[in-house]
């Protein structure tokens, strides 16, 4: 999609036009390539799998997990993350889908949210440790693959 810029012309005492910029005409935009693609598709695949963490909370909330206890007997305590991380894991897929600065925000907020807790609170939020390796190592390519983004030369 080409993006809109603003170019007039106006005419100088002789008749002759001159730039400004009242006018909006189509400007060709430079095809994306390199770090940013693949920023972008690495932010999309994260986003599926927070939007599964996401259902996933959302199937022990309304108890369709199989095998799983019922959610009106967890612990308020735990019924609490649960329910915080089913919204934030679905704003944050949303977010990261759309690959908006906000999205990043809210998935980074998630993802150490999740980190801290399952380290300092394994019985509010218990997770095995190759699932908290595999956490904060997705962070981790988050935060080089968007350095390696910005140094892009453009």
């Amino acid at each position: 999609m080409r993006s809109l810029t603003k170019v007039s012309a106006t005419r100088d005492g002789r008749g002759r036009t001159q730039e400004s910029d009242d006018r909006i005409e189509r400007a060709v935009r430079s095809p994306r390539a390199g770090w940013d693609v693949v920023l972008v598709w690495f932010m999309r695949l994260t986003a599926l799998v927070w939007l599964a963490k996401a259902v996933a909370n959302w199937a022990a909330i309304l108890d369709v997990l199989p095998g799983a206890p019922p959610f009106a007997s967890e612990a308020s305590a735990r019924q609490t993350v649960i329910v915080y991380f089913a919204i934030i894991d679905a704003m944050a897929a949303v977010g990261l889908w759309l690959t908006s600065a906000w999205g990043g925000v809210v998935w980074l907020l998630a993802a150490t949210s999740a980190l801290t807790l399952a380290l300092l609170t394994p019985h509010l939020l218990p997770m095995s440790v190759p699932h908290l390796a595999g956490e904060a190592s997705i962070v981790a390519a988050y935060f080089v693959l968007s350095w390696l983004s910005a140094r892009e030369i453009r």
